[in-house]
């Protein structure tokens, strides 16, 4: 038992946890070939995003178990915990939008990817948490996945990155390069920040406040509608600004996005609760396998070249999650 859950043999939850991980790849994958195909459809990107977070909600409903009812209960210290990590979740989607137009796509997606450490490290070293003990190799696979991650999405400055998770919702749009000075150059640093901070979060509310698998629907639904309200308010006053205007187009988006937005979080706290909201073996091996989806996708569907530094990042990918993850394999 890990603080108050129950934990299995990781030998035996092994194949759970793979399911779980990879259901909530493939649906972070499908979130990216959305945003590929948005411009096309001309949806417009941050409208689909904001009513991406109603469809969640109402996704999420229909997911509860039978007998619970969703309540907000303002008493409850995870409650503020949960409504502010949707809020901060809107906030990294601006934070990003923001560096990807004043710092270049390179810098904002290595930033974003790299983000990884800084959960891995809250749950190896602060949250103490684990169904197993890490040895060199595991440590090694770790120190591989942050490299192979920055060669995976490494690219040309004038090149499209359209690799993003599911939590990043991208807004595509030009490079200005001639703005990169003063400030600017700490909003990479605010994305690496807030996508490591939000990770964290979710890790640490898995841990202390999801006693058991069944409650995992209600705490999400808390999130989701810390993002709903944060998402309207911003959309509101856009539109009173004079800088947005309601496309209906943006709907149809927010469907296609906002079902395998829910099931992907959903699954990848399914994930983190079966391996004891191990985060250090989780998180690599999520954000690896959805940049090795999303490169096979990529160049299947849209014909994408990956650098030599894109397929060398691959391969040690693969590697990371050997050495990441051979002691369950093994077991």
């Amino acid at each position: 038992m890990v603080n108050g859950k129950d934990v299995v043999s990781p030998k035996f939850i092994v194949l759970p946890i793979m399911l779980f991980l990879a259901f909530s790849i493939g649906l972070s994958v499908l979130l990216l070939l959305n945003f590929r195909l948005f411009p096309r459809y001309e949806v417009n990107t941050f409208q689909a995003i904001v009513f991406n977070y109603p469809v969640c909600f109402l996704t999420g409903l229909l997911l509860l178990p039978a007998g619970q009812v969703f309540r907000i209960d303002f008493a409850q210290t995870w409650t503020w915990l949960a409504l502010g990590l949707g809020v901060g979740f809107i906030l990294t989607f601006l934070l990003s939008g923001a560096s990807t137009q004043r710092m270049g796509i390179t810098a904002t997606s290595l930033a974003n990817n790299l983000s990884l450490v800084i959960p891995v490290c809250f749950s190896l070293f602060v949250f103490g948490t684990g169904g197993k003990r890490f040895d060199g190799f595991n440590y090694l696979g770790l120190v591989l996945a942050v490299v192979a991650v920055g060669l995976s999405t490494y690219k040309k400055a004038a090149a499209r990155h359209d690799d993003k998770q599911a939590r990043e919702v991208p807004v595509p749009s030009p490079v200005a390069t001639k703005h990169r000075s003063g400030a600017n150059v700490l909003l990479p640093v605010a994305v690496f920040l807030f996508y490591g901070a939000t990770n964290t979060m979710i890790n640490y509310m898995n841990l202390r406040y999801i006693p058991s698998a069944d409650k995992t629907v209600a705490v999400t639904l808390t999130m989701v509608l810390g993002a709903v309200a944060a998402g309207l308010v911003m959309l509101g006053v856009r539109l009173v600004q004079g800088k947005e205007t309601f496309q209906p187009r943006s709907l149809i988006g927010a469907v296609t996005l906002g079902v395998p937005n829910f099931l992907s979080f959903y699954t990848l706290l399914l994930a983190l609760s079966a391996f004891g909201s191990n985060g250090a073996f989780v998180y690599p091996l999520y954000n690896i396998g959805v940049i090795l989806l999303a490169a096979l996708m990529a160049a299947l569907l849209f014909r994408e070249r990956l650098t030599t530094a894109n397929k060398i990042g691959l391969g040690l990918a693969v590697l990371a999650i050997g050495l990441i993850s051979w002691q369950e394999l093994a077991g």
